[in-house]
């Protein structure tokens, strides 16, 4: 870049000492030297025009490449409570709009920020020192060009970023639309999506337009005022050449230099004017990056330590999402499971089952009280030890675009076929498998949508089988499976995972009837404790929802 703001600053010079010692002076020697350096001069402005340009786009690139990755890296450093600060849409357009944003602003930072300023000092350098009684001209054009650049940035600027703000809105409705296009059909919400659609749509239109708006005013205002400068320099220069005072060639040189003094001028306010949208895009992207994750194992003093035995504790524990809130999620939760036991975990919906297997594999952690996995907090495993001991079957069921097969190795990537069939029939999940076309090869949908609920509660429950792990936690994992295969399920478990710790959260009584130890919660806290008999007899709550369940066949007897 600096060869081409130099071959720029010396070609009006060439240009005056062809006309002045050349063609007025009639040497055509002279001139014909002159254009073979105008040539070279070119040649070597070429090289490095093309040279900025290259390595200009290759460092945008890498920046964006760079800066992609590590918020990607972040995000999966996160733990729930800082993912549920930001909307998925949200984190989408913040890996992928706004550092293309920033992209485009590095590389065109890069080419212009030295082409700019250098161009406008070199220009104005030998302006000043061709001609300094002209260059009074400039010290009225250049302040009247800065009021007006000025003003049009601090227009441009909050419109662009209105702008920016209105992209995140348009992109988290197209997001929250397609990944949810079944829900959307199903209740008939077409007309109504395509309204919101229009809206975020039509919003950002006029956001465009109002920040284009500024872009379109600025170019003929530039252009008139750098044409009222050029006349200036021509009435006056003009009058110095007839009378003898000034090469011709040393006007049209600096006819020249004004020129590029002011379109150096232009490229600054552009760019400045492009930052507003880098500038929005860099303070959300900064945002994400600034995060601290709420859970690290950083402070963990076992860090090496690997479970063994998967005995699970609570004790006074208790939990809220909202910090500040006064009411607890979970108050006062005491509770042992000990190696390889069946436990379930029944209440109403809302109750806490879910927070309170999360505390275990440390998803939240706990405000108060502690939880300890073989005697130890979870908070001195270190995060890797501790989850790589903990298989989890949440209540949403998520599966990944790729083969069944790819799906399944989440659990152990270095699981054999005799292995991941295996876990397949404990999950009864190998019959339908074998009956696609292409058995474990099947190629399934982003999130699994060409299969059953049934069948992906199966494939999940497989994945997590793989893993072999100490404590295996059930969220209503089984609520899409027939009474039937669900007994195959827990008669597998049993039988296969003898050692195992197994926690079972259930909305169905029969699901957990067999458990060693049913919890009954409600409203955060346990309100019973027992094997299935001992609460149908001391449990209101629990013979509650028995009899609820059982109610049509009580009827029948």
């Amino acid at each position: 870049m600096i060869v081409e703001v130099i071959g720029e600053v010396l070609m009006p010079k060439f240009l005056s000492q062809i006309i002045n010692e050349g063609v007025n002076k009639g040497n055509w020697q002279y001139v014909a030297g002159t254009c073979a350096l105008m040539i070279l001069t070119a040649v070597l402005m070429m090289a490095g025009g093309i040279g900025g340009a290259y390595f200009g786009a290759k460092a945008s690139v890498n920046f964006a490449t760079d800066v992609r990755r590590d918020v990607f890296s972040k995000i999966q450093s996160f733990a729930f409570a800082n993912i549920d600060k930001f909307s998925t849409g949200s984190l989408v357009t913040r890996l992928t709009n706004d550092v293309t944003q920033i992209q485009n602003f590095v590389n065109m930072l890069l080419r212009m920020f030295l082409r700019a300023p250098g161009m406008l000092i070199g220009a104005l350098f030998m302006a000043i020192a061709l001609r300094p009684s002209l260059a009074v001209v400039l010290a009225v054009a250049i302040p009247v060009l800065f009021v007006v650049l000025l003003i049009i940035i601090r227009i441009g600027f909050p419109r662009f970023g209105i702008m920016q703000d209105k992209v995140d809105g348009l992109n988290s409705n197209i997001q929250e639309n397609i990944t949810n296009v079944r829900v959307v059909k199903s209740f008939v919400r077409r007309d109504f999506e395509i309204k919101k659609f229009r809206k975020s749509n039509g919003d950002l239109k006029h956001a465009g337009m109002s920040a284009m708006l500024v872009m379109i005013c600025m170019q003929p205002v530039m252009t008139l005022l750098m044409n009222l400068t050029t006349v200036s320099v021509l009435w006056l220069g003009g009058r110095l050449v007839m009378n003898g005072a000034m090469p011709d060639g040393d006007l049209i040189a600096f006819i020249t230099y004004i020129t590029q003094i002011l379109m150096s001028l232009i490229m600054v306010t552009m760019m400045f004017m492009f930052s507003s949208r880098a500038i929005a895009s860099a303070r959300r992207i900064s945002e994400v990056l600034d995060e601290n994750a709420d859970i690290t194992d950083k402070d963990a003093l076992q860090k090496d330590r690997v479970i063994t035995s998967g005995k699970v504790e609570f004790k006074n524990v208790g939990f809220r999402y909202y910090k500040t809130s006064e009411g607890k999620v979970l108050d006062n939760i005491n509770l042992t499971v000990n190696p390889g036991e069946t436990v379930g975990i029944i209440g109403s919906t809302g109750c806490g089952k879910t927070t309170l297997v999360s505390l275990i594999p440390r998803l939240y952690d706990a405000d108060e009280g502690e939880v300890l996995v073989d005697g130890v907090n979870v908070r001195d495993y270190s995060l890797y030890h501790l989850r790589e001991s903990v298989g989890m079957v949440l209540q949403k069921n998520v599966l990944f675009s790729g083969t069944i097969e790819d799906n399944l190795r989440w659990g152990d990537e270095n699981a054999t076929d005799e292995q991941i069939k295996a876990a397949c029939e404990s999950a009864q999940a190998n019959l339908f498998i074998q009956s696609f076309t292409d058995g474990y090869q099947t190629e399934l949908d982003q999130g699994g949508t060409n299969v059953s609920g049934g069948q992906k509660q199966r494939l999940c429950i497989a994945r997590a089988l793989l893993k072999n792990p100490k404590i295996l936690i059930l969220d209503d994992s089984t609520s899409a499976v027939d009474t039937a295969t669900e007994a195959n399920i827990r008669r597998a478990f049993k039988n296969e995972l003898a050692d195992s710790t197994k926690i079972i959260i259930a909305q169905r009584i029969s699901s957990v009837i067999d458990a060693d130890k049913i919890i009954v919660m409600d409203d955060g806290v346990i309100t019973g404790m027992g094997t299935h008999d001992e609460l149908l007899e001391n449990n209101e709550e629990y013979k509650e929802i028995y009899y609820s369940q059982n109610e049509k066949k009580e009827g029948d007897r």
